[in-house]
């Protein structure tokens, strides 16, 4: 089924609209929240919040391509869910990506740092002016929280060049950001 025959049943508010959207994206939306979140319950309540999120965005929004919108979703779910339970422990791989993050970001953690709305004009300014290869890489490491293995099988990359673009990437962003008069 197409996206828009998809959205038109949200529109409709047809409970298919849920099944068809599990059935289109939710390995898509799995995998997004899979890499925030070890537990497995966990996961499952934020990929029905997911749901529920595009259930209640559809009205009023439109869009002509879901993925985009059903990963935002998907990650805010499970990036709430992270930070309610890393109140009482904090572990997993994505706290590596959010370290890795910190030391371009400074100041407080790097989840905070990237909900503050006075960077996300100057994350996308930067994003932008990357080259094509060297955003890809950033954005599955840092927005799809990809290993750097699974990274570099992707680009047929060796391990090592995958962590020299990134840390290149993460000196860039950290020199833009203090450019911009962000104090790190």
């Amino acid at each position: 089924m197409e996206d828009r025959d998809i959205v038109t049943l949200f529109w409709a508010r047809s409970e298919q609209a849920i099944a068809e959207t599990a059935r289109k994206y939710g390995a898509y939306c799995r995998t997004i929240i899979g890499r925030i979140l070890p537990s497995r319950e966990d996961a499952e309540e934020c990929l029905s919040d997911t749901y529920w999120g595009a259930w209640n965005s559809m009205p009023p929004q439109r869009p002509r391509c879901l993925p985009p919108l059903l990963g935002r979703i998907a990650r805010n779910a499970a990036l709430d869910r992270y930070r309610s339970n890393s109140a009482q422990r904090r572990s997993g791989a994505f706290e590596a990506v959010l370290d890795e993050l910190a030391e371009c970001l400074g100041g407080g953690s790097a989840e905070e740092a990237l909900d503050a709305a006075l960077l996300e004009d100057a994350l996308r300014r930067f994003l932008s002016a990357l080259p094509q290869t060297s955003r890809r890489v950033f954005l599955r490491r840092y927005w799809y929280c990809e290993s750097i293995e699974e990274i570099a099988a992707a680009f047929s990359f060796s391990p090592s060049k995958v962590k020299s673009m990134l840390h290149r990437a993460r000196q860039g962003l950290k020199q833009f950001l203090q450019e911009e008069g962000f104090s790190l």
